[in-house]
């Protein structure tokens, strides 16, 4: 039997992923995907989900970037056919209607630097690395990099980093957007927890709905968007969620979500 290469840490609906392919710094290949693919379809399903955090097994390496030893020997079709996999793989993460949160340890390189930027918010530890070096191998990013990063960052300094291959380290990652926040490495698994305690807690219909409101409403004129907002607000009061979680708030105790 192989070995799994995604490990599944859940808990009250918090569901951890970690990549496991720590000898070759998590680096994303066909396997890893495929795998990666099954977990979000399996994950996509399930109306108790709440979060998902994702990383990457040990200290040195969030993923490192796409295997290169795999893609090397690739022809345009079989490159065309990997980066399809990667895009249908990572979006599946991107659409999940819960938070996605990427916990980036060391390098966060290439493939690795798309994955993040498919989840809603980054926090890193203070040794992270990010980048998109694919031009120092003669090639451009084709897992969405020269897509999503200007999002994130702004088109000049996307351009900045595609096209130099240049590297940045954690607080640079910080300056720019490209993360949420930066801490020490071993604050990075207390973090998690108190991430997982924060978004048990809160209403979990109201959470998938703030983000839809938010993701779906960035594709929209202001007015559109804000009619969205109004919309989802009301649906809110159509369940016991609203009714628990303002009784509490009333009632000075914890909600029962």
């Amino acid at each position: 039997m192989s070995e799994k290469l995604i490990e599944i840490d859940d808990r009250d609906g918090i569901v951890r992923l970690t990549i496991t392919r720590p000898k070759a710094l998590n680096a994303l290949n066909s396997a890893v995907l495929a795998e990666l693919e099954a977990v979000l379809t399996d994950l996509e399903k399930r109306d108790d989900l709440r979060g998902v955090l994702i990383t990457g097994a040990g200290e040195k390496s969030f993923v490192a970037g796409a295997d290169i030893t795999e893609m090397r020997e690739k022809t345009p079709e079989e490159a065309r056919a990997f980066a399809g996999q990667a895009l249908r793989t990572i979006k599946r993460l991107e659409t999940l209607p819960v938070p996605v949160v990427a916990l980036v340890n060391g390098f966060c390189l290439g493939g690795g630097c798309e994955l993040a930027l498919a989840c809603d918010w980054a926090v890193a530890s203070d040794n992270a690395v990010f980048g998109q070096p694919e031009v120092l191998l003669g090639v451009i990013p084709g897992f969405g990099g020269t897509q999503r990063l200007p999002r994130r960052v702004g088109p000049a300094m996307a351009l900045d980093l595609v096209t130099t291959g240049r590297k940045i380290d954690a607080q640079e990652a910080l300056r720019i957007g490209l993360v949420n926040r930066v801490m020490p490495q071993a604050e990075l698994e207390a973090y998690a927890d108190e991430l997982t305690k924060q978004l048990s807690g809160n209403g979990p219909l109201a959470v998938r709905g703030a983000k839809q409101a938010v993701h779906d409403g960035m594709d929209q004129d202001l007015d559109s968007a804000l009619a969205l907002e109004t919309a989802l607000f009301a649906c809110c009061f159509a369940g016991e969620e609203q009714s628990e979680g303002m009784s509490a708030f009333v009632e000075k105790r914890k909600p029962n979500f």
